[in-house]
């Protein structure tokens, strides 16, 4: 890798990481998200089973191989590894949000732009270092909180029941394919709205919407309406990556210097 693609990448993680305010909310909500949440389920299907009733709908939706388990383990399936990989996806967008949003605008606000574009490097260049410092923070992070995730869930399950819980081909296919997919297409966009962003604040704003095709999959999924199944999270990542791939090819394409300056 090129030394100044590295020394951008390395300030911009920096920057990140020594911001108490952005740092604790790149940690705490995805800790939330993990091990608060993954909790609740967990301890509301040992000790209240009677709720478990209402998720009959969702239940027939399951693979005929999970139907000959017994109640509460249906269930415990059917939350860690059908709905929690949709939570799951929450991570990497909110993550890659925060970094990338802050990419060109945060230069505008500490008045280290002009000082960026003296570096040896294209401005395609340093787009594609912005796009992978942030992407680098986002997988990380998602990394950390799955690994996290399956410590508390594991410990959990066996004080409170003695058994397991095995991760199915669903999560490989959100730690490896689909997340990152998503996490470049957010901070692709979000990276290029933040050139012509005149405050992160501003920048920030554009996030929220691809949070909302996530929050309605979550939707779908506990009122029985769509079950994402391995199929349905492999044919989204196919469909992720490719649209990252042609966001990315646009988006750099399009990059110039005007922007960034108005």
């Amino acid at each position: 890798m090129n030394a100044a693609i590295y020394a951008i990448i390395q300030k911009d993680i920096r920057g990140i990481t020594s911001n108490k305010r952005l740092f604790s909310t790149i940690i705490i909500v995805p800790l939330v998200l993990t091990i608060v949440l993954p909790s609740i389920f967990i301890l509301a299907i040992h000790f209240a089973p009677e709720e478990l009733d209402e998720l009959q709908e969702v239940l027939k939706l399951l693979p005929s191989t999970e139907q000959t388990k017994e109640l509460d383990q249906m269930v415990l399936s059917l939350i860690l590894n059908n709905i929690m990989p949709v939570f799951f996806l929450m991570i990497p967008i909110m993550t890659a949000s925060i970094m990338a949003a802050s990419s060109f605008v945060g230069e505008k606000e500490k008045h280290t732009l002009e000082t960026l574009f003296y570096c040896p490097l294209s401005l395609k260049q340093i787009f594609r270092a912005k796009v992978l410092a942030s992407f680098l923070l986002s997988m990380m992070v998602s990394f950390f909180s799955f690994f996290t995730m399956i410590f508390v869930v594991e410990m959990e399950l066996i004080l409170i029941s003695g058994t397991w819980f095995l991760p199915n081909i669903s999560w490989l296919l959100i730690l490896f394919l689909v997340a990152p997919s998503i996490s470049l297409i957010a901070i692709t966009l979000i990276v290029r709205g933040s050139a012509k962003a005149q405050s992160v604040e501003e920048s920030q704003q554009g996030a929220v919407f691809l949070i909302l095709p996530i929050i309605l999959l979550i939707v779908g999924q506990f009122t029985g309406v769509l079950l994402i199944s391995t199929w349905i999270l492999f044919l989204l990542g196919v469909f992720c990556a490719l649209l990252a791939y042609i966001l990315l090819k646009k988006a750099m394409g399009k990059f110039h210097y005007e922007i960034l300056l108005k």
